[in-house]
């Protein structure tokens, strides 16, 4: 089992996915302030798979999907799925198996995105988010995408560079190259204020990929220690 060596070194939230519920259209009347842990468990409730956050408008030109870390809470990602949701945005929720290896829930992932693309014919861009472990995830896409659609892919305070007990039980490589319709983000917290990184004796969130555009995150965000969790907010009002 890798799922407490995981939880233990790369991921920073304690809570265990329970029976699916179904989120169609509750991005709309979200308030992400009163309601964020609540909605945060209903994320994490979601059956494994991509699961639409709201109702169709047959405005969306592009797809949003966003791709949890290891035993997170939901709460994280309640007000960056707010914040970057716009009419021409379909935005989706990846869940998937994070007490296992990454790259099957990838190649998972990929076949689900060409299958919603082959549906909705008005889909012009794809629009990944992963965060920490989910980082790992969608940087599987940077050589294994297969469609010619465009996607910006964003790992958000992810240790791409791997962890040793991750390498050697899943096999995982750093990604080494980027298709020509690929663009890839790399949003790093910095070590000493990520609660996931610091005592670790080097930076996993460091490679270096030719193409890539990495940002570092500053000190603080809204008054708050900018740390692991809090990076997918400062992404998303970036972003939006």
């Amino acid at each position: 089992m890798i799922k407490p060596v995981i939880t233990a070194i790369v991921i920073m939230t304690l809570a265990t996915p329970a029976s699916a519920s179904n989120t169609n259209s509750w991005l709309t009347s979200l308030n992400p302030i009163s309601d964020s842990r609540d909605t945060g468990k209903k994320l994490m409730n979601l059956t494994y798979g991509l699961n639409l956050l709201e109702t169709k408008n047959k405005k969306e030109d592009t797809l949003l999907v966003g791709v949890h870390g290891g035993n997170s809470q939901g709460y994280e990602w309640v007000y960056p799925l707010k914040t970057m949701d716009t009419e021409n945005i379909l935005s989706y929720f990846f869940r998937w198996d994070d007490s296992k290896c990454a790259e099957p829930s990838a190649m998972i992932l990929a076949k689900e995105l060409q299958e919603l693309v082959k549906e909705n014919s008005s889909i012009k861009k794809i629009i990944i988010i992963g965060h920490s472990y989910g980082g790992l995830l969608v940087s599987w896409f940077t050589e294994n995408w297969s469609s010619s659609l465009p996607m910006d892919i964003h790992a958000i305070a992810s240790p791409l560079a791997g962890i040793k007990i991750i390498n050697d039980m899943c096999q995982y490589e750093p990604p080494k190259s980027i298709k020509k319709n690929i663009s890839f983000f790399q949003w790093r917290t910095q070590k000493k204020l990520d609660g996931a990184f610091k005592n670790l004796e080097f930076n996993p969130q460091l490679i270096n990929l030719k193409g890539s555009q990495v940002y570092v995150l500053p000190d603080l965000y809204k008054g708050n220690r900018l740390g692991h969790n809090w990076s997918i907010s400062f992404v998303a009002d970036q972003l939006k």
